[in-house]
């Protein structure tokens, strides 16, 4: 019921957001309820669900279940803090509370590595560089907040550290995974790219948190990640075929997320170059990579949740209608953030829509019983 709750607490994160941000509430508080509030909390019980995978160990103990739980929290206490409902010592308690989060999640997740029967799966390795990217980021504001005079370059390095690396490190690592299951189908090379694609992944993370002091780095940290993308894309095409990646709902909202981060890439290697505002850039990475890859890894993922053990008919219909639409969520979520990202209001429109069209299908199917 947890997981339940986190991935139905997403959407509504999403819709605040959106809220927020019509209501001309601070950009900082609307973008901090659709990640700190929605997203970060869903990939923490995401990667409570897949761990016990990756080292071939039993179910997450009653404890780390509460993780997600206490980064939500610090995920409220940001947005009120920010909104100006709480006072603005609320931010350090936020990201206190996020950093004993974070290195706890890290510490269960080494202890399962150690203990693994075997090798662990190579994407293990990619969530401790996102808990460690987490950790880091938060310590940056921190300090941030503390040292106002650093606090412009330590601002930028949080957010790179987070949405790159903790979101995107999390997410590629994630799809590897994810892709194989939403089409029953493995992908004998997935491992093997994990392990190539890491330290490039992990360079560029560093490199773009760096651009506070050297801008160009930008460039650099998104050449290095949007091959990393890249790669990955093709991998899938060789593996599953364009036809298979595209008739699946789940499928092609996972490919569509992929490809909207490229896109995001180059808007912020664009920036680093003083060819683009850092605003529209924010915008265009939850709409074009979070809408698709929430709504995506959701309509494979809850299904799993609410009918845990065997495949079921029921988990396979709820998952029929999760998937329902899914392309067109898709081209909705890339076509509004496209024009966000352009400076065009009018994509907020469309993303509205493709938000709608997912929530009522999740609604339908959370109440259906078989």
């Amino acid at each position: 019921m947890l997981l339940i709750y986190l991935g139905a607490s997403v959407v509504a994160a999403f819709g605040l957001a959106v809220g927020l941000a019509v209501t001309g509430a601070s950009p900082a508080a609307a973008a901090h309820a659709a990640f700190a509030l929605g997203a970060m909390p869903l990939i923490f019980a995401a990667m409570g669900h897949f761990v016990p995978v990756l080292t071939r160990s039993g179910a997450a103990e009653k404890g780390v279940h509460f993780l997600p739980l206490a980064l939500q929290l610090a995920g409220v206490l940001v947005v009120a803090a920010l909104a100006g409902a709480l006072p603005g010592w609320s931010l350090h308690l936020a990201a206190s509370v996020g950093i004993a989060a974070a290195l706890g999640f890290l510490a269960w997740q080494w202890r399962r590595g150690r203990a693994a029967l075997g090798r662990p799966h190579p994407g293990l390795a990619w969530y401790k560089a996102a808990l460690g990217c987490l950790a880091v980021a938060l310590v940056a504001i921190l300090a941030g907040l503390l040292w106002p005079g650093a606090y412009p370059v330590l601002r930028l390095a949080h957010l790179h550290l987070n949405t790159l690396g903790f979101i995107g490190l999390t997410a590629v690592g994630t799809l590897h995974v994810l892709m194989p299951t939403a089409l029953g189908q493995p992908d004998p090379q997935a491992a093997v790219r994990l392990r190539r694609q890491l330290p490039w992944a992990i360079g560029g993370v560093a490199a773009s948190a760096a651009a506070g002091f050297v801008p160009l780095l930008a460039v650099a940290g998104g050449l290095a990640i949007g091959g990393v993308l890249i790669h990955t894309l093709h991998g899938w095409w060789r593996t599953y075929g364009l036809a298979r990646l595209l008739g699946d709902g789940a499928a092609v909202a996972l490919s569509g997320a992929t490809c909207g981060l490229l896109l995001v890439i180059g808007a912020g290697a664009l920036h680093g170059m003083g060819g683009m505002l850092a605003r529209p850039a924010i915008v265009g990475f939850f709409a074009l990579f979070l809408l698709p890859l929430v709504t995506g890894a959701l309509s494979q993922l809850l299904p799993v949740w609410r009918y845990p053990g065997p495949l079921t008919p029921r988990r396979t219909a709820m998952r029929a209608r999760l998937v329902r639409l899914g392309g067109l969520r898709t081209v909705l979520f890339l076509a509004g953030g496209g024009l966000l990202l352009g400076g065009v209001a009018a994509g907020a429109a469309l993303l509205a829509a493709g938000t709608a069209l997912f929530v009522g299908v999740l609604v339908h199917a959370l109440v259906q019983r078989a």
